[in-house]
């Protein structure tokens, strides 16, 4: 039963995350970039819960936010980009709880990498509107708006997935 409560908190968290940022925070977007909740919940997930849960949860993350309207681009990019976040937030993961410091750092790693993998399959598929020096503007608005909103965020999150980690290994 652990399981499956651990299995609907993360996904309530995931399609929460999704559903305000791309329902809500358009009328925030700078140059149309919005903050990556659904990022900043994969970062916590895998930081708290593991590489294995993270990597599920980001892929899962990726296809619902490719899938989400109003989707312009192939899908599978986000998918791609989020699993590749979460391995290099499962790499340091360790470190990221030790500090809010390092969370933010990790978040912001995450970030870059995400948003450039997404742009860069972009450019490869030939699936982005953008120009290639506007891509350079737009990964580092990501970034920024994924550091303002992370202390807002991943604290309480690794929270939650920690209270819950915390009431598994005591039954």
């Amino acid at each position: 039963m652990s399981s499956l409560y651990r299995t609907a908190l993360i996904a309530l968290a995931v399609v929460a995350a999704v559903v305000v940022q791309v329902a809500v925070l358009g009328v925030v977007a700078v140059n149309g970039v919005v903050p990556n909740l659904a990022l900043v919940v994969v970062v916590a997930v895998t930081i708290v819960r593991g590489p294995e849960t993270g990597v599920v949860t980001a892929f899962a993350a990726g296809l619902l936010l490719d899938l989400a309207p109003p989707s312009e681009h192939l899908a599978g990019r986000w998918a791609l980009a989020f699993v590749l976040a979460a391995l290099l937030a499962a790499r340091v993961r360790h470190d990221a709880r030790q500090s809010a410091l390092a969370g933010l750092a990790t978040v912001a790693a995450c970030s870059f990498v995400a948003t450039s993998v997404f742009a860069f399959t972009g450019q490869l598929l030939g699936d982005h509107a953008l120009p290639a020096g506007q891509l350079f503007s737009v990964v580092f608005l990501a970034l920024l708006w994924d550091v303002v909103v992370a202390p807002l965020l991943l604290p309480p999150l690794m929270v939650l997935f920690e209270r819950h980690r915390a009431h598994e290994l005591a039954a």
